[in-house]
């Protein structure tokens, strides 16, 4: 059990630069107000740095404060206008992505929570104000803060495929095992499968003793130790959380402490690769949402092509951005029976990697449980190809990145 001297403890520990967290509010009526104040007047490691009397939108100058303060926590009273609220943590988390954001509510309802971290926000606490439950949050803002003090979250990249059998296991093992070992990369591959998923067993692994929905069933203690005891490394450098096996009953887990624990492991990794089952299931649909890169992965048949429209047509009703969206062709010939132009026009969308049909070097490659063992085949160096792509993008973005903060830091900003 997680006591108040326990909170204070890490608390102390993640304030080792001396400099306590900043909170600015948003929108909070006196009650809770007076109620917070109080919490940080006994806490030294946390700091009202001010308080935001109406909820922000994107032309309201008090944004251009809140940037140039940049504060660790954003608390937003979700209570006086939920519209408003949520359309405020938005324009927050995309102006401040380093700024954990809190939703401060006394209704409970899990839609009412979710739909606050679809906007954004990491914690979703409840009124009437509890010291403990708020310290917790705290806690968990200044140990992800020490952990990654200059680091933004990695790249999150989503693998569907059209149909079951399209071989999405195979590339996002594959993938995520050339990210590790060739581009010297951290990365994680969550097999997202209910049950029996095969990524465990394309890397290897024949017995582990947890599974990822295990640990998205303990968010409330969830930290990097927790983290650790749960995954299984595999020679190349690619971690992995794999699925449950068939041997126990399916984990009902809400999709909220799915999410929440999936962005918990982007600040540890460079790549989080999610290995999905087939469908647009409300999982799967709430994971894409929140992916950098979407892979729906397709091979060159008419049940497959029939699905993989479907995928775009439903992503396109839904304004789902096109530019994060990559069709794979697995087992790709240069001479199939569909041509890749007639492909491309049946889906309207043009195809982003394709991946050569080599059934016997993926098999040899499966049955050895490394990827990476066939450096030299057609399969292999394929995928090498495209994890250099992803991972000199990714360089690119974050070197773009750190340009601007540095420029920014000689404007005043």
């Amino acid at each position: 059990m997680i006591t108040q001297e326990s909170v204070g403890l890490r608390l102390n520990d993640i304030s080792a630069s001396g400099a306590p967290l900043s909170i600015v509010t948003v929108h909070f009526d006196p009650v809770a107000g007076k109620d917070l104040q109080g919490f940080l007047n006994q806490s030294p490691l946390v700091q009202l740095r001010g308080e935001i009397k109406g909820y922000l939108d994107e032309d309201d100058p008090v944004l251009e404060w809140l940037v140039e303060r940049s504060p660790d926590i954003c608390v937003v009273d979700f209570d006086g206008d939920r519209r408003l609220a949520t359309h405020a943590a938005e324009i927050i988390h995309e102006r401040l992505p380093l700024t954990a954001i809190f939703a401060f509510s006394s209704d409970m309802r899990s839609d009412y929570i979710l739909e606050a971290m679809r906007c954004g926000c990491s914690e979703y606490l409840i009124k009437p104000s509890d010291r403990e439950q708020f310290l917790e949050a705290v806690a968990r803002v200044g140990a992800r803060k020490k952990d990654k003090r200059e680091q933004v979250n990695g790249e999150l990249l989503t693998f569907v495929g059209a149909k079951g059998g399209c071989g999405v296991t195979m590339i996002a093992t594959h993938l995520g095992a050339f990210l590790a070992k060739s581009c010297a990369r951290r990365a994680v591959l969550i097999d997202l499968h209910p049950a029996n998923g095969d990524g465990a067993l394309y890397l290897g692994f024949t017995k582990f003793p947890y599974h990822f929905y295990e640990l998205a069933d303990s968010t409330e203690r969830l930290d990097a130790e927790l983290l650790q005891s749960f995954l299984l490394h595999h020679s190349s450098g690619l971690d992995l959380l794999p699925a449950p096996e068939l041997n126990e009953p399916a984990r009902a887990v809400e999709p909220e402490a799915i999410l929440r624990t999936i962005e918990f492991i982007r600040l540890r990794y460079d790549f989080v690769l999610i290995d999905c089952p087939p469908g647009l299931s409300f999982q799967n649909t709430e994971v894409m949402r929140r992916s950098n890169q979407v892979y729906l992965v397709t091979v060159g048949e008419v049940p497959a092509l029939r699905n993989l429209t479907r995928y775009l047509d439903y992503l396109s009703r839904v304004e789902f951005s096109r530019e994060r969206i990559r069709v794979v062709l697995n087992r790709h010939f240069k001479r199939g029976a569909i041509p890749d132009e007639e492909i491309e026009k049946a889906i309207r969308h043009p195809i982003y990697w394709r991946v050569p049909n080599q059934y016997s070097q993926v098999i040899r490659a499966i049955n050895g449980g490394d990827p990476t063992s066939a450096a030299g085949s057609e399969v292999a160096r394929s995928v090498l190809d495209w994890a250099d792509d992803v991972g000199r993008k990714s360089s690119e973005t974050t070197g773009k990145k750190r340009a601007n903060r540095g420029l920014l830091s000689r404007l005043g900003g």
